[in-house]
């Protein structure tokens, strides 16, 4: 697959930017499943996660002199709204319900599913070509999340043999698709730093209309190792790490900078074995191992 960046801009910079907004995704996972396991009603976490983004988000709009007056939201409300819909209310209600149920490590496993979705529709409705070893990879990422979601069997989940809280976290490969195409039509109008901030604020304002309609929050709840997950999944997980994939999105094309989230499985099942002492299974280090591969062989020239 030969894509070409943005006329006049460097990638090295961008391939960076990117592979360090993996890197913090795949803290996220083990943040969530912090305060999943820790609070009664962790959407409330969501809003409060993406609050404090929409703040960091607008401190750097306001260093950089971008304009805080709605212009922006004025002039692409309908992809940011999307944006908020897709990458910030339904992605997190899936995202901290599913990780109620199912370890930091696995749930980010799914998440490979997103490449290979995400590229496929690029190949198919946006334009993008695909050379046989970059189908190839999607194949064999594809093959290696199945292997680790059915512990060894990748014919579980395409049985249906899977539980509540995979399917919950599948529900976040839907969400993440369709934010990464609409992310690319908004930062055709914007910039991704305007998209981001502005999809985060209205995101943040959806998910507390939520976590009220759903009881309340019970503060009391907030131990110091909560509210330092939240902070994380606030300014790493979000503030830092959606402007940059989104900048990504921009410069190399959705289904190039997509596949780098094939990254994200493998430093969660890492970090969520060390902070959390989850077990790293055959099954998972074979998943793994067939991600790498399935990156490095979309992605090469």
């Amino acid at each position: 697959m030969r894509l070409s960046p943005v006329a006049g801009e460097a990638t090295l910079p961008v391939y960076l930017k990117l592979v360090a907004a993996m890197l913090s995704w795949g803290g996220t996972w083990v943040a969530g499943r912090v305060v999943a396991q820790a609070v009664g009603t962790p959407i409330a976490a969501a809003a409060a996660r993406f609050t404090l983004a929409a703040l960091v988000l607008g401190a750097v709009m306001f260093a950089k002199r971008e304009p805080l007056d709605g212009s922006a939201l004025r002039r692409a409300w309908r992809p940011i709204v999307g944006l908020a819909l897709t990458g910030v209310f339904f992605y997190n209600l899936c995202f901290f319900y599913g990780l109620k149920y199912v370890e930091a490590g696995r749930g980010a496993l799914v998440v490979a599913l997103n490449p290979v979705v995400v590229a496929a529709l690029a190949w198919w409705l946006g334009g993008e070509r695909a050379r046989p070893l970059a189908v190839l990879g999607a194949v064999l990422a594809f093959v290696g999340c199945l292997t680790v979601i059915g512990n060894g069997d990748p014919l579980a989940p395409l049985a249906g043999h899977i539980g509540l809280g995979e399917v919950l976290v599948l529900g976040c490969v839907a969400c993440w698709t369709a934010y990464t195409f609409v992310g690319r039509r908004a930062t055709r109008r914007i910039s991704a730093l305007a998209a981001t901030f502005w999809s985060c604020a209205l995101g943040a304002v959806l998910l507390w209309a939520a976590a009220f309609a759903a009881g309340g929050v019970d503060w009391a709840q907030w131990s110091p190792a909560v509210w330092a997950a939240v902070a994380f999944l606030g300014v790493f997980g979000t503030a830092i790490g959606f402007t940059w994939y989104t900048d990504a999105v921009r410069v190399l094309g959705a289904a190039r900078a997509a596949m780098f989230i094939n990254l994200v499985p493998v430093a969660a099942v890492l970090m969520a074995a060390i902070a959390l002492g989850e077990t790293v299974v055959p099954s998972v280090a074979l998943g793994g191992a067939a991600v790498l591969a399935g990156v490095w062989l979309t992605t090469r020239r």
